[in-house]
């Protein structure tokens, strides 16, 4: 997937929009004092460095953000619709954090966190267009973006700043200690965390389909600058395992299988 100048362009008009419609004085002219000094850098910044993953393109980046502001919005209104407590957390806590849980993905004042790769083989055969800048110290995504944050002069609530710590649900073995607890007094206080969890999970599989669904149901053939997609034929369930037990080693797995 690609985005034209023109769509990355409109992007950041969104971004900027956004900020000025749900982010409260002094912090929305902060946002977008940082926003412009770093806007060519976050403008054109990849979501992530491998295409197996999400939105791994120029503008990825920015665009991810949007789609994961949306979505936080719109699901907002299921969670409240279903009754959630709405006393523990603002709008625009919600729109915050969702604009900068992955602010860490741009690297610090002097460095990128993705640059582009110049390992042929790893771009052709690990879908790698970018790669891990070993110059920038590691800090994980979140830490980093509330260090950004903070860094900048930008005040962060504590709703926002377990939002953004914690977006990675469970995925993230480090946020175990605050998703996992069996005790009422140290679960979480506010749902405004798992609202920005799924809205994260959410933009990133709906890119993913985005990415991946065409080529999934399709051949994808590359031919010169363009690319054909082939319906993919049917091939029958004894075909299947005949090439399957094939490529099996082990007798007493190749025998099992051969009874399915």
């Amino acid at each position: 997937m690609k985005l034209t100048a023109e769509q990355i362009q409109q992007n950041w008009v969104d971004l900027e929009e956004t900020i000025k419609s749900y982010i409260s004085e002094p912090r929305r002219s902060q946002l977008l004092d940082f926003y412009s000094e770093y806007s060519e850098r976050l403008m054109l910044m990849p979501a992530a460095h491998k295409k197996e993953y999400h939105n791994a393109f120029p503008g990825g980046y920015i665009d991810h953000v949007l789609r994961v502001v949306d979505c936080a919005l719109k699901l907002n209104k299921v969670w409240v619709e279903m009754g959630v407590d709405t006393s523990t957390y603002t709008e625009e806590e919600l729109v915050f954090a969702a604009l900068n849980h992955d602010l860490g993905k741009m690297g610090d004042e002097q460095h990128d966190a993705y640059i582009p790769q110049d390992d042929q083989w790893r771009r052709d055969k690990l879908g790698e267009d970018y790669k891990f800048n070993d110059r920038l110290e590691f800090m994980s995504v979140p830490d980093r973006s509330l260090h950004l944050l903070l860094s900048h002069g930008i005040s962060v609530s504590k709703n926002e700043w377990l939002a953004i710590k914690l977006h990675d649900g469970l995925y993230d073995d480090a946020n175990k200690p605050y998703l996992m607890s069996w005790s009422p007094e140290t679960k979480p206080r506010t749902s405004l965390i798992y609202i920005i969890h799924q809205a994260d999970l959410m933009a990133a599989r709906i890119e993913f389909e985005h990415e991946w669904n065409p080529k999934l149901k399709g051949e994808v053939k590359k031919t010169n600058n363009f690319t054909v997609t082939k319906a993919p034929q049917q091939t029958s369930k004894q075909t299947i395992k005949t090439k399957t037990l094939g490529s099996i080693e082990s007798t007493g797995l190749m025998n099992m299988l051969n009874d399915l």
